[in-house]
């Protein structure tokens, strides 16, 4: 596993990484080896890592009331699509398309990251983030995370941080 500090990151990288190279934020980059076969993309990445599963968060984009959303939660649990629409105010929530949340994010399934979208959609973050110094998220494709503090990542997100994942 890689790691690539600040500097290394402002030589390039993917949308994510040079979101968080902008704003100053500390971070850590985390590089594996993809596997294709694997069943779950956040779980491979806890795996690979060697990271407790409940510090690494998967970003998955739902439609509230036809408003793409983004919510971040624990790859160890479920998105409660009931509590992420609450969370924004909104009625009912479904997953989006994939290939709508590939177009509009600028990232591919299983590499969408929070940070960088080519498109600033609404973004919900599981509150269990508070309870981790740090967690990790996508940096913007597969076998790419990025390990950051959940102030930060609500910060650069202008996330609202409420009880959306089910263990």
């Amino acid at each position: 596993m890689a790691k690539k500090s600040k500097k290394q990151q402002q030589s390039g990288g993917t949308p994510a990484t040079v979101t968080l190279t902008s704003a100053g934020v500390d971070f850590t980059v985390h590089a594996y080896d993809h596997d294709p076969g694997h069943p779950s993309y956040g779980e491979e990445a806890a795996e690979a890592m060697g990271v407790s599963p409940d510090r690494v968060f998967k970003t998955l984009v739902a439609d509230v009331d036809g408003t793409l959303t983004v919510a971040v939660v624990p790859v160890a649990g479920t998105l409660d699509l009931k509590a992420l629409a609450s969370a924004v105010g909104g009625k009912r929530a479904a997953m989006a398309d994939p290939a709508l949340a590939e177009r509009t994010t600028g990232y591919v399934r299983g590499g969408i990251s929070p940070l960088g979208q080519r498109k600033k959609l609404p973004t919900v973050l599981d509150d269990s983030a508070n309870a981790h110094a740090t967690i990790c998220v996508s940096a913007g494709r597969r076998g790419l995370e990025v390990e950051l503090s959940p102030t930060d990542l609500t910060r650069l997100t202008e996330a609202v941080l409420a009880p959306i994942g089910r263990a």
